[in-house]
């Protein structure tokens, strides 16, 4: 077996585009590529408009009217996604890739019960019968850790709690045991005790079917406890990618250093709070150059130029022209 035979997701050079209201085409991701070993956990990092969302919604063709995209592929075991006819695409989501969405309470169907909206998704990828589908959801919710199951099974979404509402869509997404979870933010809206346990569940199953996981977020806290190798994303590229190790330890890119010093710590003063400067521009004025150079401290004149990725060490790269701050060396990266 090849090297390349181990990724079950591959992604080279995906751009996707809006149009808006003056039919303006916006480019929102711009070359994203990477890959998803079976079994890992990669994690899609970045702040808020950075483009992680939209890029989990195109692997899937899940974009809204206005979106399109324009270029890269999605190779799934060797087959493009982005070339299959619709109704083959359809089959494979829930079958073998599934999404978990950031907010339960609107992924949800407010009309339907628990039940449906888990038996559905087998009913359409399983030869079952309804009989053996409601057993096998009462079975999800009972592993996913909600109690008295096979009554949850009958209730509404707006019944449940935030917490047992995002079990429900962990229960609706494992339901045909697929091969890759994608988590977009799967723990926002819950408080800290309820996000340590959704996470901790998801671990699990990972285990139990040994499932590969694409996990979006903006909290580094919840990388370094789930997060195999880490992608930091920065308007609508990927600005440095490499192991758990590697970022945490010897992050090269400084919107990656600056997302590090945000996370609060123990040893903090009372009163103090790193940040980074700025917001992230919009996507129809992206800055040239370096996308990330005018909320930069480390800024030259050179970063007005676009910066090439480099190679550092391992699976490291960084899209940086001063990877790990070395213009105060004076040796460009070339």
């Amino acid at each position: 077996m090849s090297v390349m035979d181990n990724y079950i997701l591959q992604v080279h050079g995906l751009q996707v585009t809006f149009t808006d209201i003056e039919r303006n085409e916006i480019h929102v991701v711009d070359g994203v590529s990477f890959s998803i070993k079976q079994g890992e956990t990669l994690a899609l990092v970045g702040e808020s408009g950075c483009g992680k969302s939209v890029t989990s919604l195109a692997l899937l063709r899940l974009l809204d009217g206005n979106g399109r995209i324009r270029g890269g592929n999605v190779l799934w075991q060797g087959r493009d996604i982005l070339s299959l006819p619709l109704r083959e695409v359809r089959s494979l989501r829930g079958r073998e890739i599934a999404m978990v969405f950031q907010e339960p309470s609107s992924a949800l169907n407010p009309v339907y019960t628990i039940g449906d909206q888990i038996t559905e998704s087998m009913l359409r990828h399983q030869k079952v019968s309804p009989a053996q589908a409601k057993k096998q959801a009462e079975e999800m919710l009972r592993l996913v850790g909600i109690p008295e199951p096979r009554k949850r099974l009958e209730e509404y979404p707006h019944a449940l709690s935030g917490g047992m509402k995002q079990r429900a869509m962990i229960a609706m997404a494992l339901s045909c045991r697929p091969r890759l979870l994608i988590a977009d933010e799967p723990t926002t809206s819950l408080d800290v005790t309820i996000q340590a346990q959704i996470l901790e569940l998801i671990k699990e199953l990972q285990k139990r079917f040994h499932m590969a996981i694409l996990l979006i977020t903006h909290d580094l806290g919840i990388v370094a406890n789930m997060a195999d190798r880490i992608l930091i994303m920065y308007a609508g590229k990927v600005v440095e990618e490499g192991n758990k190790q590697d970022i945490f330890r010897r992050a090269a890119h400084p919107y990656t250093r600056g997302l590090l010093n945000s996370i609060p710590r123990m040893d903090q003063a009372k009163g103090t709070f790193a940040s980074i400067p700025g917001t992230v521009p919009d996507p129809a004025h992206f800055p040239e150059g370096c996308r990330f150079h005018n909320r930069c401290g480390e800024f030259t004149e050179t970063c007005l130029s676009e910066p090439g990725k480099i190679h550092l060490e391992n699976e490291h790269f960084v899209l940086c022209h001063y990877p790990l701050g070395q213009k105060t060396l004076g040796c460009r990266a070339k």
